[in-house]
This record gives C-alpha cells, sequence and structure tokens, in this order.
C-alpha cells in the first residue's frame, strides 16, 4: 500500500531534518516547494500561525500539508519571546542574533527567574481545510551562556528540567527526540492521528 503524500509547509532545513526524523516512514515527506511565496506569520498564537501555514502549503500543492510554530516562553520577560521567537531580533535575524538579545535581556537576572517553555503546536491539514492540531511542550531554563554545537535556534541556551543538564544543543538528535517540544507535539499528533484518521491517512 503506497504511503501517504505528506508536504512538509517548513522551508527551514533545520526544522525539516527534525521533522523528518519524528515522522519516521509513515508518509512520503515532500519538501516545500521552493516557488511558493513564505507565509507571513501575522497570527496572535502559535496555534493559528501553524494553521495559516499548513493551509496555503496544502491549498497551493493539493497535498495534506505539516506546518508548526514554535515558541520560547520566558518567565522574567513575561513571556517574551513567545509568537515572535524566531524574529525576536528583527525580522531577518539569524540564530545568533536572537540568542544574543535574549542573552542580553537576562543578564544579571538570577537562575530562579530564567525558568523558561517550549511550545510548539503542529497543524495538519489537507486541501479543503479539514485537519487538526497537536501541541507539546518542555520546561528549562536559559543558561548565561551558550553550551554545544549542535542544534539550532535557542537551543545551546535552553537546558531542559526533563534532562541531564546539558543544553539542547550538546544534545545529538535522538537523545533532544526523546525530550524536546517538537517531539512531544509529533507524539500527540500522531495518537490524534489514530484516534480520528484523515481521509487517505
Amino acid at each position: 500500500m503506497a504511503r501517504p503524500t505528506l508536504v512538509l509547509a517548513t522551508g527551514n532545513l533545520d526544522k525539516v531534518a527534525e521533522l523528518v526524523e519524528l515522522l519516521g516512514d509513515r508518509f512520503d515527506v515532500q519538501p516545500r516547494p521552493v516557488d511558493l511565496p513564505e507565509t507571513i506569520e501575522d497570527e496572535d498564537t502559535l496555534e493559528d500561525n501553524a494553521i495559516k501555514k499548513a493551509f496555503e502549503v496544502a491549498t497551493a500543492t493539493g497535498q495534506l500539508a505539516l506546518a508548526d510554530d514554535t515558541g520560547l516562553f520566558v518567565d522574567a520577560l513575561d513571556g517574551r519571546p513567545g509568537v515572535f521567537t524566531a524574529r525576536y531580533a528583527g525580522e531577518n535575524a539569524t540564530y545568533d542574533d536572537n540568542v544574543d538579545k535574549l542573552l542580553g535581556e537576562l543578564d544579571g537576572v538570577e537562575e530562579e527567574r530564567r525558568g523558561a517553555t517550549f511550545r510548539t503546536v503542529v497543524a495538519l491539514l489537507g486541501p479543503d481545510g479539514t485537519g487538526m492540531t497537536a501541541e507539546g511542550s518542555v520546561e528549562g531554563i536559559i543558561t548565561e551562556a551558550r553550551r554545544g554545537q549542535r542544534g539550532f535556534g535557542y537551543d545551546p541556551v535552553f537546558e531542559p528540567f526533563d534532562g541531564d543538564g546539558r543544553t539542547f544543543s550538546e544534545m545529538d538528535l535522538e537523545e533532544k527526540g526523546d525530550i524536546s517540544h517538537r517531539a512531544r507535539a509529533m507524539s500527540a499528533l500522531q495518537t490524534a492521528i489514530e484516534r480520528n484518521p484523515l481521509p487517505g491517512i
């Protein structure tokens, strides 16, 4: 039996690598079409941004599409950067730009106030707009300096409580995949699919 086609709504190659690893071999995973304009993430919530991205790709390709939106919510910053996580230091910010801004804003903040939560919402939609969402989160602290060479985004400064004292950047992909927010969101999505399968899955 042929595997159903699934198009990834993200063009971020780091996210693509994680999602492909987490999806396994259930789907025939296809990349986001290179000629498709980037989705403008202007919604107020992670869920709405994920739905918007998935719907645009699903309608453009005529295939099932998977999108995610992730936010880092830092206690001492009243939940910032939140929905602006990917562009915290500006629309064209690099990973380093965002981390530099975060560390700068937390300079001098004691460890007990450096708590943070990574949240991911994934949306799986067909071209007719039907689909589902799921969420995953992981709590931890923001370290005072970067540690590790792996991962991407804020991984060098996020130390999860469910880990062993290392940041996400000090873990390999499999280790991070055991406890990460994105992995937990994908696990919740797989459960939702099993309970209420979409047409063609």
